[in-house]
């Protein structure tokens, strides 16, 4: 099989969308939501080796991870919330691929490819498993 066609089987055309960005620590913070499930602040807080950080601090970020979509909660009693992840942790890693494709390689994953192969970062056999599954997905 010529190179041609087999990038060809790569160059489906899907919308690629923009997933918001997260910083360390939201990410640390999801990675807790994603290994525990719902939570309050404070069971967050009692994740965390000491020196702790402040509940005020997580709170802060909680409400940007629900603000940026990534948690939502619901309310226990008066002004007490649990929270808890609205995207899973293989929809963050999809859209972060998303991201990078979008940005890097001009939503194409055939450069993705490319480069990977130009860079020997993947090897034949790993090409042909991907081909494989592929053409797996399109019957």
């Amino acid at each position: 099989m010529c190179i041609t066609k087999i990038f060809g089987l790569f160059a489906v055309n899907k919308k690629l969308t923009t997933m918001k960005s997260l910083t360390n620590k939201e990410e640390e913070i999801m990675n807790h939501y994603w290994d525990n499930g719902e939570m309050q602040i404070r069971q967050l807080q009692a994740l965390y080796d000491d020196p702790k950080p402040h509940v005020n601090t997580l709170s802060t970020l909680v409400h940007i991870l629900e603000d940026k979509g990534f948690l939502s909660h619901r309310n226990l009693k008066t002004r007490t919330y649990a929270y808890f992840p609205k995207i899973s942790r293989e929809g963050y890693k999809r859209g972060s691929l998303n991201n990078v494709v979008n940005k890097f390689f001009g939503k194409s994953y055939l450069g993705v490819v490319s480069t990977l192969v130009s860079d020997e970062k993947i090897s034949l056999d790993e090409l042909k498993e991907l081909i494989k599954k592929v053409e797996e997905n399109k019957k």
